[in-house]
This record gives structure tokens, C-alpha cells and sequence, in this order.
């Protein structure tokens, strides 16, 4: 009877203890795996565990201070004082967890509570070191902060930031210190350094529209538009109904869009819609420098690339005033006067865009502007037909129809006249040789002589005198007559 009622207690008693909370046994067992999995570095279940644990018996002071150990290894420091404050409401003298929240708040820059939790550790425990060490800490930190802030309402920004230094060594996990450093850097003109110590600010602060709305027009204006996109979509989702926000982001995303079809078009070949887009862009963004820039630089891109030679160096001049040290603005450029055949000024584009960027292709491409420059030297088959470097297989023609009309030795009587005659039209006929037959011209343009002997083995044409048809009629006696043949 005894026994039976003894059981029946027991089984209300299990009973009462799975509605209210878990037992004993089941809460040590979560702690304990806490612990086990804390100590092998999976911290996600051990937090789950330590949360089971707390979930079970909310008057255990330990099983708080275990799971903000947690929410600390995981980084999470504003997790973990809610934790700590609970654990200390529960068991005002437990000291560990006075010091553990007194060097967090410290880490936040909050001294004045950070002092507090030092100084309640000192009353009960006097000799306690590391609470001597991050009292005196957090008293140079105030004297610190206090520094900062009046030199920077001094206007004295580097002295500013030399203090800021120490005072975010001490309080990492500080915001306003971070944001007043950002701060001088913007006004020394240090956009980059202000973003690197804006961007840890958003997880520091809750809600900090602020910090991403500022880090979205410090990228836009460096000219990183993708990156100014995703911080202001940060700044909307904490609240899509801000203004400030909504106006950055429609600028952006209407400037990023124009840019981002702009280089799809020039991916895709369509050059003159590009330089149309690229326009729109100067219109949509007059006011930051680098979008114009880049702009101009990209316009004369195309302009080469559609082989407007002369529209091409005027704005390829344009864009290089404005970034002298631009070399794919030079490389451009330097293609550009190819085009209008002034090759000694594409050595020198090239010369100057290989001292800022000693790449393969400016190398390439100074070796051959030097070929071509040496070739012109000796002979041009675009200037004796008087072309085009962009002329078509038809241009070509017509001009040497036109030119071997009128150079014909025929036309001419003295024997020196006929001679100087023949030399001229060896020259035009090698001319619409070269530049009608699509791989010799490709060589031409490259930098080879296809005619010349000694681009050649086994001699040939060329050298201005030699016939490239592989004799020579005017050797054979007799009037010459000329015809023209369709090609």
C-alpha cells in the first residue's frame, strides 16, 4: 500500500515537472551537451542546447551565463548582455559575470556602466586584477573620447583621428567612435579609409539607416555603383517608407541600369548605341567626376572601334585631360591616330600608356605602332591610294581606278616622265593588291609588308619598284595597254 502511494506521488510529480519545465536530469544533460559541443566549436547546437537548458528552469543564473558564452563565441556581444544581466539579477555577487558584462560594455564604448560592473567586482573582491586593469582602461578610455570629440570641434581631423586610434583599440565594438573617424576621413578627403570604418557600424547599430544610406553615396561617388545599390536596399528593408533612402536608390538604380546595358551593348558589338547610352549617363550624372569620366573613356572606345578616327582622338584628348594617367584612354587613343595614319603619335600614346600599365596588350600593341611607323617610312598603301585605313573593298577600287588612270605610263612621253610613271603605278597596283585581298591587308595592318622581300622568302614584290603580279609588263617592248578588270 505504501509502495503504491509512494509510486503515485512519483508519477504525479514527473507528471507536474513535464507541464511546468524539464527535469532536473534534462537540464543538466543540456548543459552538459552544451559544453561538449561549446568546446568542439559547434557553437549553433550548443546554443540550442544552452537555450533548452534556460527554456527548462529560468531561475538557473548559470544557464544564462553559459549560453552568453556563447552568443560571445559566435560574436554576438549584444546577445550575450541580456543573458549576463539576468544572470547577475538572479545572483548579484556572481563576480564572473560582472566582469564578463563590464568588459563587453567597455568593448561598446560604455564606460560610465562599465565602470559600475568594475568597481562592483573591486567591493567584494579588492586584489582582483583584471578589474583593476579594465578600470583603469575604461578611465583613459573616457579621458580619450572626451580628446577626440573636442579636437574634432576644433577642426583639427588628422589629431582626431591619431586619438580615435586608441580609443577604438579599446572599444572595438563602438559605433559612434567608428562613425566620427569616418567622419574626419570624408572631410580629408579619404572616402575608402571612411568606408571601412562605416561598414562594421551597420551590425554595431540596430536600425542604422544612417551608416548605409552614407556608405551607398560614398560608393556611388568613388563610382561603385553595384556596391552603392546593395547598401541602400539594406537601408529600405529596415524601412522601405524612408525618404532619404528611397530618393538615393532611385539615382542609383537608374544610373547603375544605364551603365550596366551600356557595357552589355559594347559586349555585344553595338558601339554606337553604346556611345548613346553612355551619353545618357553624363546627363543622368553630371555632378561626380568619375562618371563622366568613365563615360568619355568609353565613348572613345567605341568611336575607335567604329573607326571614326578623327571624332575618336578629339574625345580620346578629352578624356585624357581629365585622367592623365588613364592608360586604356591612351591605348585608345594611340589606335585612333593609327587609323588617321599618325603612327609616331601612337608610339608615344603607347610609350606613355605603358609607364602606368606594362601590359601584354599595350606592349603588343606598341610593337606594332613602331612596325607600322617604320613601314610608312618606306611605303604606305593607304596614302598612295589616298584612303582611308577604314575604306571598303569598293572605296579601294574607285581610288585606284582613278589613280592608275592618271599615272598610265602611256599618258606620258619623255622617257624620265614614263620612268617616274611606271614607279608610280608598281605603287598604286601594289596598293589595291595589298588592301583588296583581305590576308594580305590583315599583315598590312598589323605591321608586315606582305611585299616586301624581306617579309618574304624567295624574294618577290614590293621594295616600290617591284611589280606584285610576279612580272613586270612595262620590261616586255612595245606600247602597254591597260585595262581595268572587276574585282
Amino acid at each position: 500500500m505504501i509502495g503504491s502511494l509512494r509510486f503515485s506521488i512519483a508519477q504525479a510529480l514527473s507528471y507536474v515537472t513535464g507541464v511546468l519545465g524539464a527535469t532536473h536530469v534534462e537540464i543538466e544533460h543540456h548543459l552538459e551537451m552544451g559544453r561538449k559541443l561549446l568546446a568542439a566549436g559547434q557553437l549553433a547546437e550548443a546554443l540550442s542546447h544552452y537555450h533548452s537548458a534556460v527554456e527548462g528552469d529560468s531561475k538557473n543564473y548559470l544557464t544564462y551565463y553559459k549560453r552568453a558564452a556563447v552568443f560571445l563565441a559566435m560574436g554576438k556581444s549584444k546577445s550575450a548582455l541580456p543573458d549576463l544581466t539576468k544572470a547577475i539579477q538572479l545572483k548579484p555577487d556572481f563576480l564572473a559575470a560582472r566582469l564578463q558584462r563590464g568588459n563587453i560594455l567597455l568593448k561598446q564604448g560604455n564606460t560610465q556602466e562599465a565602470m559600475e560592473d568594475f568597481e562592483a567586482v573591486l567591493q567584494r573582491s579588492p586584489d582582483h586584477e583584471e578589474a583593476q586593469d579594465q578600470l583603469m582602461r575604461a578611465n583613459e578610455l573616457e579621458e580619450l573620447q572626451e580628446e577626440a570629440h573636442a579636437a574634432y570641434h576644433q577642426g583639427d581631423y588628422s589629431a582626431t583621428i591619431s586619438v580615435l586610434e586608441r580609443v577604438i583599440e579599446i572599444s572595438p565594438w563602438d559605433p559612434e567612435s567608428r562613425e566620427l573617424r569616418a567622419e574626419c576621413y570624408i572631410r580629408m578627403g579619404d572616402p575608402q579609409k571612411a568606408i571601412q570604418d562605416l561598414t562594421p557600424t551597420t551590425r554595431l547599430r540596430n536600425d542604422n539607416r544612417a551608416a548605409y544610406l552614407k556608405l551607398s553615396m560614398l560608393h556611388y561617388s568613388q563610382g561603385e555603383h553595384h556596391e552603392s545599390l546593395n547598401h541602400i536596399r539594406e537601408c529600405l528593408k529596415l524601412d522601405q517608407d524612408d525618404k532619404d533612402c528611397f530618393s538615393q536608390y532611385k539615382q542609383v538604380k537608374k544610373l547603375s541600369k544605364q551603365l550596366d546595358t551600356a557595357e552589355e551593348l559594347i559586349h555585344m558589338e553595338r558601339y554606337q548605341e553604346a556611345i548613346d547610352k553612355y551619353e545618357s549617363v553624363m546627363k543622368t550624372e553630371p555632378n561626380v567626376l568619375y562618371y563622366t569620366n568613365l563615360a568619355k573613356e568609353r565613348i572613345c572606345y567605341c568611336l575607335v572601334k567604329v573607326r571614326l578616327a578623327l571624332d575618336a582622338i578629339d574625345v580620346c584628348s578629352e578624356a585624357h585631360q581629365r585622367d592623365p594617367r588613364n592608360a586604356n584612354v591612351l591605348r585608345d587613343r594611340a589606335e585612333a591616330y593609327i587609323l588617321n595614319q599618325e603612327y609616331e603619335k601612337a608610339v608615344e600614346d603607347y610609350q606613355e600608356a605603358r609607364e602606368f600599365d606594362d601590359t601584354h596588350e599595350i606592349r603588343e600593341g606598341l610593337e606594332r605602332a613602331q612596325k607600322m611607323l617604320k613601314i610608312s617610312r618606306k611605303r604606305d598603301y593607304y596614302k598612295i591610294l589616298g584612303v582611308s585605313r577604314s575604306a571598303n573593298k569598293q572605296e579601294i577600287i574607285k581610288a585606284y581606278r582613278k589613280l592608275a588612270q592618271q599615272w598610265h605610263p602611256d599618258n606620258f612621253q619623255s622617257e624620265t616622265e614614263k620612268k617616274e610613271a611606271e614607279k608610280k603605278f608598281i605603287d598604286i597596283a601594289s596598293a589595291k593588291e595589298v588592301l583588296t585581298d583581305p590576308e594580305m591587308r590583315q599583315k598590312f595592318d598589323a605591321g608586315e609588308d606582305p611585299l616586301d622581300p624581306e617579309n618574304q622568302q624567295g624574294g618577290g614584290g614590293g621594295g616600290g619598284s617591284a611589280w606584285p603580279f610576279h612580272f613586270d609588263p612595262f620590261q616586255s617592248g612595245g606600247s602597254f595597254h591597260f585595262k581595268f578588270h572587276q574585282n
